[in-house]
């Protein structure tokens, strides 16, 4: 039986190979290992378990707030019936004189009508108190401001000059 020759070269090349390989695979047990490795994967449970409570603080806001719109939505339209029952037995008792029901006032409004006492709006005016006409408003930059001319001897004008 003959034994295989290896040439020096190629066993220099397979020990590198192996030495890479086992570097590599001590590299990867290391890291897996250290306390840096564990820190970060502490880390990471942290961050995904602080981002399933805030998906769940989300979820129970919307929750409420969507129970909530629908208790008031049963809250206006009770508060509605309750309000036509009481028109209507007002009516009833009232031989016609009482309040109007609600489902008359619904019916007859046009919401593109705009009512006639917001028709008329003007800006505001300058409501200042004037005794003439002539006389500047309150608005004016120079309301209140009286201008005196100031007399000063003439001895005293050249005296301080």
């Amino acid at each position: 039986m003959e034994s295989p020759v290896y040439s020096l070269d190629i066993l220099w090349a397979i020990g590198a190979a192996i030495a890479v390989v086992g570097l590599w695979l001590g590299w990867l047990a290391g890291r897996r290992t250290s306390g840096t490795a564990k820190k970060y994967q502490d880390v990471a449970k942290k961050l995904d378990q602080v981002i399933q409570d805030k998906q769940a603080y989300e979820n129970e806001v919307v929750e409420h707030f969507t129970e909530t719109a629908k208790l008031l939505n049963n809250l206006t339209d009770s508060y509605r019936e309750v309000h036509n029952r009481l028109a209507t037995g007002a009516a009833t008792l009232c031989q016609g004189e009482g309040p109007i029901s609600l489902e008359h006032v619904e019916n007859n409004t046009d919401p593109t009508e705009i009512p006639a006492h917001l028709a008329h709006i003007q800006p505001p005016l300058d409501y200042a108190p004037k005794s003439s006409p002539e006389e500047k408003g309150m608005l004016n930059e120079e309301f209140g401001l009286e201008r005196k001319p100031q007399d000063v001897p003439s001895e005293k004008k050249w005296a301080d000059a």
